[in-house]
């Protein structure tokens, strides 16, 4: 049952660029915004998770990058924000959080805050809610209240809690904490899970605002007088709140665990019984997606034939993945990169990240489609002084008042409406229409229907790079 209180504010965080699920998650578009165990993003599954009775609208804490992706998901799901607060860079979780606290704590410092990562999956979402609730008193009294897993197996790869002697691990009410206990080896893990007396640490806290920024000022004084600046400094953009950049640089780059959890006394963990996973890789994917009798996951455009244990995923429009006689294998296929793998090396995936890097190739962090406030595009052949892209721009949305100084382009809707300006001109195209931008023409593209607008883009000239771009009007004040 809710608390008959006011509501708890999610604190959703969606600002990394996780690398463990290249080629899907990539730097540019990272695994909370992507669609890997149902027909929604995670982002998106966590708002919905974190909404209902006893919850009031979310406070989201994202970076630049992805401040329109995070805006098209929530509406989406037709969720109105209580706000959206830009990072200017990525400084780990501690920041963050206080950025999150203070911005709150101005408001109301009694708000409940719900910390909580965008890109975890539980399979019950009412049962954690009702966890949540069950720990709001607590919360509301002023302590930490964090948020333990009942582990499944001897997990190396996530963070323990250990109760104090005399703690109930399946208790409905939150217990007292003893310590954390990091990445464990294999011999540690087993012995805890044996033991009995401790939770996987799923990285979720609930707490008032004010008893956020208290322990902030107590136990990490070196973060608060560059965030508090940042948050005091910050101004609104499109209904945006963007951090101010240059006291925001000086904070620790530190995670809320070292500089916070690990130092504070008194902390509270509320066990949670339900299926959960921080999908954390592939062999994460895999299990979470629900192999089929022979322990198969096909995702997408993918066919396994004869195979046992294995992971297939390609995207639905392609390109077709088909994996014959696998053995505990993982074959991921994006239209620019592909990824083999036995599931037991499959953590290696950041080695595969930093390789790629070393040899400059883009795929490492640009995904195949580049996600803009107006829409995507992706391209689709690169040659020599060419370049073809198939544009997709949503409905009543437009392309900024631009030229280029070194390529012309010729563009040819092949679905909806375009309503383009070439210098003086505006004229209305529809399907199998074009129109050619000659090199230096002050252009723009919209799209004035009710269905989004295809076109192939067709680029010629001595440079094709996307920062040959003059914008003389942008309706997103882009820079």
């Amino acid at each position: 049952m809710a608390p008959q209180n006011s509501p708890i504010t999610p604190v959703i965080l969606c600002g990394g660029s996780g690398t463990r699920l290249w080629p899907v998650s990539r730097k540019s578009y990272p695994k909370q915004f992507a669609r890997l165990t149902g027909e929604e993003s995670l982002f998106q599954a966590s708002v919905r998770r974190l909404s209902g009775a006893g919850f009031g609208a979310p406070l989201i804490v994202t970076g630049d990058p992805f401040r329109f992706i995070v805006t098209e998901q929530l509406a989406a799901t037709e969720t109105d924000p209580l706000g959206i607060l830009i990072e200017p860079e990525g400084r780990n979780t501690a920041p963050a959080i206080l950025a999150a606290a203070l911005w709150l704590a101005a408001k109301d410092p009694d708000a409940l805050m719900l910390v909580a990562p965008s890109d975890h999956v539980f399979n019950d979402p009412e049962g954690f809610r009702a966890s949540v609730h069950a720990a709001a008193p607590a919360a509301q009294d002023g302590a930490i209240v964090l948020f333990g897993i009942a582990p499944s197996r001897a997990e190396t790869g996530y963070g323990w809690l250990e109760l104090e002697p005399g703690a109930n691990p399946a208790a409905d009410t939150p217990q007292p904490l003893a310590r954390f206990v990091e990445k464990p080896e294999p011999a540690d893990a087993e012995r805890m899970l044996s033991a009995g007396t401790y939770l996987w640490n799923a990285g979720l806290f609930l707490m008032r605002a004010a008893t956020a920024v208290e322990a902030f000022k107590t136990l990490a004084p070196e973060v608060v007088g560059p965030v508090e600046a940042s948050v005091f400094e910050a101004e609104a953009d499109l209904g945006f709140c963007r951090l101010a950049p240059k006291p925001w640089a000086s904070a620790p780059d530190i995670s809320v665990d070292y500089a916070i959890m690990e130092k504070s006394t008194g902390l509270l963990a509320m066990p949670y019984r339900g299926g959960w996973s921080d999908l954390g890789g592939w062999e994460a994917v895999w299990q979470e997606a629900g192999p089929d009798g022979a322990g198969n996951v096909a995702q997408g455009a993918a066919t396994a034939i004869d195979c046992k244990g294995s992971l297939l995923r390609s995207e639905p429009d392609g390109p077709e993945l088909v994996g014959i006689g696998l053995t505990d294998i993982v074959a991921i296929a994006m239209p620019d990169a592909v990824l083999v793998a036995p599931r037991s090396e499959s953590q290696r995936v950041k080695d595969v990240v930093a390789a790629l890097k070393r040899k400059g190739a883009p795929t490492a962090v640009q995904s195949a489609r580049d996600h803009r406030p107006w829409g995507w595009f992706e391209s689709l052949v690169v040659g020599d002084r060419f370049q073809v892209k198939r544009i997709v721009v949503n409905p009543g949305a437009a392309l900024s008042l631009q030229s280029h100084h070194h390529r012309a382009e010729h563009w040819i809707v092949v679905a909806g409406t375009a309503k383009v300006t070439v210098d003086d001109q505006v004229k209305l195209l529809t399907e199998n229409q074009s129109v050619y931008i000659p090199l230096g023409a002050v252009h723009r593209m919209e799209n004035p229907g009710k269905v989004p607008m295809v076109l192939i883009e067709v680029q010629t000239g001595s440079y094709l790079g996307e920062d040959d771009i003059i914008r003389y009007e942008d309706v997103y004040a882009r820079k």
